[in-house]
């Protein structure tokens, strides 16, 4: 029996030209170099230019990610972008995309999960693709978080930086099974219990003003390694797959050690997790199509590799996507 998936067609990225690096930070702020190494992962990461927004990063990395697919923006019916940090209270950003591309057909608005907003949005648009509902989504993560910061808590400037990744997806029929190219499945969790440990102090409705993010490490590290490896084997058995049978985890680049814990939980072989925290720092919404842009472009991740995705973030949301590349 055939069936519809969101197959991958290709993904791009882009990153603002300054780096930040650990020994500034230190320069500015107490911290060093080695502490935020020793307990993150992160060396360096990537801040958006005065005057550089939101949109712009993404509209970018949708370029990259339509030339890497060989396709026209015309092509495109279906734009979800994930974001937490718009360029706007509204309209949405992904409709400044639309624009940027010269798209003025089909459908374009935001998702908000924070962290895990890229997969809340691929599993999104995947939906509407098998559906029928629309043929070819732009998938976009894009974040500039370095505005939202407080400068001078070390507990959290160190963490974050800005970029954006983007999927074109494309509706195509497949046999029904797990050698299908595309979505195979997508799992998504969320518990507003959790709210305080990791949340922005403003809004519009609250404060009338963006404010400054706030967590509570500790907490969020506590849940982090469960929750991800929660929906990671909701995945496994939804797919009658394992550990053994994936090419490669993307994870969420929060932090290393999160990342090394989740993945030695679920006997996922250290040299099939792609890392790119070390370098971008936690992106939010972008990391993960940030990462899987590296792996692709150096050639790791390849044709029909089966690879898992997750990610977890403030609200507490988290998910996961097994995808056939």
């Amino acid at each position: 029996m055939t069936t519809i998936r969101s197959v991958v067609l290709g993904c791009g990225s882009y990153l603002p030209e300054h780096i930040l690096t650990n020994a500034e930070l230190a320069s500015r702020i107490d911290t060093s170099d080695e502490w935020i190494v020793q307990r993150t992962g992160i060396r360096q990461r990537h801040i958006a230019a005065p005057g550089e927004f939101t949109s712009h990063l993404a509209i970018k990395a949708a370029k990259a990610a339509l030339a890497n697919a060989g396709v026209d923006a015309q092509s495109i019916d279906l734009i979800v972008l994930a974001t937490s940090t718009p360029d706007n209270t509204f309209p949405a950003t992904a409709v400044s995309v639309q624009n940027g591309l010269g798209i003025n057909h089909g459908a374009a608005f935001d998702l908000q999960a924070v962290c895990s907003g890229f997969i809340f949005a691929l599993a999104t648009a995947d939906n509407f693709l098998r559906t029928g509902a629309f043929k070819r989504a732009l998938v976009i993560g894009a974040e500039t978080f370095s505005r939202i910061l407080d400068w001078n808590d070390r507990g959290t400037c160190v963490l974050f930086g800005d970029g954006a990744g983007a999927l074109v997806l494309d509706a195509q029929p497949q046999q029904g099974n797990t050698s299908d190219r595309g979505v195979l499945t997508t799992h998504l969790r969320s518990d507003g219990r959790h709210k305080m440990k990791l949340y922005v102090d403003g809004g519009p409705s609250s404060t009338q003003s963006v404010g400054h993010l706030r967590m509570e490490g500790r907490e969020v590290f506590k849940h982090a390694v469960g929750m991800i490896t929660d929906v990671i084997e909701d995945a496994f058995k939804a797919t009658n797959t394992g550990p053994n049978d994936i090419d490669w985890l993307v994870p969420h680049q929060a932090n290393k050690r999160i990342i090394d814990a989740s993945a030695q939980k679920l006997h996922i072989a250290p040299q099939k997790v792609v890392l790119t925290v070390d370098s971008h720092g936690n992106t939010s919404a972008a990391s993960i199509p940030l990462a899987l842009s590296v792996a692709v472009a150096d050639k790791r991740i390849k044709p029909n590799d089966l690879v898992m995705l997750e990610a977890m973030g403030g609200g507490f949301t988290w998910g996961s996507a097994l995808v056939r590349w």
